[in-house]
C-alpha cells in the first residue's frame, strides 16, 4: 500500500492506483463500509480525491457511488409511487413519468447534466406534443430531478433554469367576450332542440351557478332543489353541525334559499365512471334565483332518473362525448335534418360560442357577478375557490350576501325578452324526434328487434347518423352481443 491514513487507502494495481474512502457507514459486521475509485496514475491526486470526498461526506454533499447509480427509470418509478394525489393527477403524471423513461432509460442520475436536459427538450419537441404538453413534462422532470437531490442521488438537479432576461413579453391569452344573457338564452333554446327540457335547464344552471362540466354532470336528485338538504345522504358525521344549519337556512319552504349542493362530480376512473370529490375539494351550496328553480323542479318531475342532467339515453352526461355529441351542434349550429328516421329543427349558430369551450359559461357567470359588485369572498367561494390570507379567514358568507346573488341573478333573467325565456311547446313525439340517438343506443335498437347482420346494423345506423364510422358501429355490435 503506497498511501494510507485512518478513513482513506491508496493501492497500486499494476501501472494505475485506486482509491478507497470511508463512506461513513458500518456493514452489518460491524466493519466500516468504504468506496472507490481506480484508474489514477498519480497517488497524490488520487489521496486529494478521496479527502475530497471524505469532506462532501462531513458537510452532507456527498453521493455514494450506489446511490448514483440509480437508474433514472426507477428513480421515477420510486418517486412516482409515492404520489398522493386524485386519481386524474395520478392519470397525468404518470403519462409524464413514461415520457421521462422512454427517454432516459436506465442512465445513472448521478451522470445527468445540464445537457441531457437541452437534449430532452430537443427530444419533445419533436414528438408531436402540444406546447402545454411538453411544459408539463419538463416541469414534471424537473420536480424528479429536485425531489432525486433531496434524496442524495445527485449534488444537483440537471436543470437549466432560465431567469428572466430582455424585454418582458406577455404571455398569450385566450380571447373572451362578455357573456351576454341573450347568448346564454340562444344556447339554453339549441339545447332545448338536442336534448330537451334537460338541455334547457342544463345551460341555465351552469350560467346562474358557474359549476364545473363534471359537477354537473355528477349532480344528483338528493343534492338538487326541491330534494336539498332534506334528502342529502349526510355521509360525514364530522359535517353533522353543517347538515342542521343547512336545514335552517335552505330548501324550498317559505322564507328558505333554493339552492344546490356540490358535493361530487363524474369521472372515469380506470375505464369506469364514478363519482369523486368536486376538484379541489371545493364543497359548497349555491343558491339559485327563483327562475332556475322552478325550472330544477319542472325537470325533476319530469323523469326519474337519479341524474338531474339525464343523458339522451336516461344515463350520465358524464359517459356521452359531451363535446362532440351535444355542446358542439349546441354552440356551433347544426341545419334541421329530416328523414324517415329522424327529424330535428335547425339549431342556429351561437356566435359569442363558436368554436369555443362550454367552460367559459363558467368564467362568464363569475364576470356577472364581479359586474355585480359581490363582495370578493362570496363570489370565489361560490367559484369554489379559497381565498388566502386574512381576508379568507375571517370572511363569511352571509344570507344577505346569497339573496343579493339571487336577485341580481334573477334579474338578468328578467330582462330578457319573452321569446327568449320561455321555451317553444312541443309533444313528446317531437322531442325525441330531435335527440340524435347514440351508435350503441341505435345498435341495441336493432339487437333487440331481431336485426344481427352486421351490414343491416351498420345501414341502419348510417340512416339515422350519416357519416359513423363503420368499425364504431360493428365494435358496438360486438360488444353489446357479448353483454348479451
Amino acid at each position: 500500500m503506497a498511501g494510507f491514513d485512518q478513513h482513506v487507502h491508496v493501492e497500486w494495481r499494476g501501472n494505475t492506483c485506486r482509491v478507497k474512502w470511508w463512506s461513513g457507514e458500518y456493514l452489518p459486521n460491524g466493519r466500516k463500509r468504504y468506496e472507490s475509485k481506480g484508474g489514477f496514475t498519480d497517488e497524490d491526486e488520487a489521496y486529494r480525491h478521496g479527502q475530497d470526498k471524505l469532506y462532501e461526506i462531513r458537510h452532507g454533499t456527498h453521493v455514494s457511488n450506489r446511490d448514483g447509480a440509480t437508474p433514472v427509470s426507477d428513480w421515477a418509478d420510486s418517486w412516482f409511487e409515492s404520489l398522493d394525489l386524485r386519481h386524474l393527477s395520478i392519470r397525468n403524471y404518470k403519462w409524464r413519468v413514461a415520457h421521462i423513461k422512454a427517454f432516459f432509460k436506465q442512465r445513472p442520475v448521478s451522470e445527468l447534466t445540464i445537457m441531457d436536459h437541452r437534449s430532452f427538450k430537443k427530444y419533445l419537441a419533436a414528438v408531436p406534443l402540444g406546447a402545454t404538453s411538453q411544459t408539463q413534462i419538463l416541469s414534471t422532470f424537473a420536480t424528479i430531478m429536485d425531489d432525486a437531490g433531496k434524496a442524495g442521488l445527485i449534488k444537483q438537479a440537471p436543470i437549466e433554469r432560465q431567469g428572466r432576461r430582455g424585454k418582458f413579453e406577455r404571455k398569450p391569452r385566450e380571447r373572451k367576450h362578455d357573456m351576454a344573457v341573450e347568448a346564454v338564452a340562444r344556447l339554453a333554446h339549441n339545447a332545448d332542440i338536442r336534448w330537451g327540457l334537460a338541455g334547457f335547464v342544463y345551460v341555465w344552471t351552469m350560467a346562474m351557478t358557474g359549476m364545473r362540466p363534471a359537477e354537473l354532470y355528477g349532480l344528483t336528485r338528493e343534492y338538487c332543489y326541491p330534494h336539498w338538504p332534506k334528502a342529502d345522504l349526510r355521509l360525514d358525521e364530522s359535517e353533522a353541525d353543517r347538515y342542521a344549519d343547512d336545514l335552517l337556512r335552505y330548501g324550498a319552504d317559505n322564507g328558505l334559499l333554493p339552492a344546490i349542493r356540490v358535493e361530487r362530480q363524474a369521472q372515469y376512473e380506470n375505464s369506469v365512471l364514478s363519482l369523486h370529490p368536486p376538484k379541489y375539494d371545493s364543497f359548497r351550496t349555491l343558491v339559485v334565483p327563483p327562475f332556475l328553480a322552478g325550472l330544477l323542479e319542472t325537470l325533476l318531475a319530469s323523469h326519474e332518473s337519479p341524474w338531474v342532467f339525464p343523458a339522451i339515453e336516461g344515463g350520465s352526461l358524464g359517459a356521452a362525448s359531451f363535446n362532440k355529441e351535444y355542446w358542439r351542434p349546441v354552440a356551433d349550429g347544426a341545419p334541421a335534418s329530416a328523414g324517415p328516421k329522424l327529424w330535428r329543427e335547425e339549431m342556429p349558430p351561437v356566435q359569442r360560442f363558436v368554436g369555443k369551450r362550454q367552460y367559459l359559461i363558467r368564467h362568464g357567470h363569475k364576470e356577472w357577478l364581479d359586474e355585480g359588485g359581490h363582495p370578493r369572498f362570496a363570489v370565489e367561494a361560490r367559484m369554489g375557490h379559497e381565498l388566502a390570507g386574512v381576508e379568507g379567514t375571517y370572511s363569511n358568507l352571509t344570507v344577505a350576501m346569497e339573496q343579493g346573488i339571487m336577485r341580481s341573478l334573477q334579474a338578468r333573467w328578467e330582462a330578457l325578452p319573452a321569446a327568449l325565456r320561455d321555451r317553444p311547446v312541443r309533444d313528446k313525439q317531437v322531442v325525441e324526434q330531435n335527440a340524435v340517438r347514440s351508435i350503441t343506443a341505435l345498435v341495441r335498437q336493432m339487437l333487440a328487434e331481431g336485426v344481427t347482420e352486421p351490414d343491416a346494423i351498420v345501414a341502419g345506423v348510417e340512416a339515422v347518423r350519416p357519416g359513423s364510422q363503420r368499425n364504431s358501429v360493428l365494435q358496438a355490435r360486438r360488444r353489446l352481443l357479448a353483454d348479451g
